[in-house]
């Protein structure tokens, strides 16, 4: 299993190196829960060794967010200097291949769109069940339930 922050640099190294678009925090918080998704449906486990919570803007990986809480806000813009260490260049090609994909599905669209998205989709309301539009909640969203929801669109 790979780091979480792994594969956030890479997610900022891919998108700001190559300058193919515009990456905010939010942004980047978004992408890497796809990115997980995603792995699950197709693989049956965790890319990364975080989970998300379902927060008011969306799912949110802890980990992400304590290692910026200090530095970002949410739409503050992502560097190349935000990238924490070098550990995204010992991924797999494997790895890097699958964020790759996400990447080019999801990275165009903006940081409010992939809210939207994430707020219509079934892992993030089932966790916000009780809670309403705007009340803070840390719950996590069930990997299961991310897997089963994505392995869905699958077929």
């Amino acid at each position: 299993m790979e780091k979480t922050l792994a594969i956030s640099d890479y997610i900022i190294f891919r998108i700001k190196a190559e300058g193919t678009g515009f990456l905010n925090f939010l942004k980047l918080q978004k992408l890497l829960y796809y990115t997980q998704a995603w792995f699950l449906a197709f693989n049956g486990e965790k890319l990364f060794d975080s989970d998300f919570q379902a927060w008011i803007h969306g799912p949110v990986s802890r980990v992400l967010f304590n290692a910026y809480k200090d530095e970002k806000s949410m739409y503050s813009e992502m560097e190349l200097a935000d990238i924490k260490n070098e550990d995204y260049q010992a991924l797999s090609d494997q790895i890097k291949l699958h964020v790759d994909q996400i990447l080019e599905s999801y990275a165009v669209f903006t940081s409010t769109e992939l809210e939207k998205m994430t707020h219509n989709e079934e892992p993030w309301i089932d966790a916000r069940k009780g809670f309403t539009p705007y009340e803070r909640c840390e719950k996590i969203i069930s990997n299961d339930l991310i897997r089963d929801y994505y392995a869905a669109r699958l077929k």
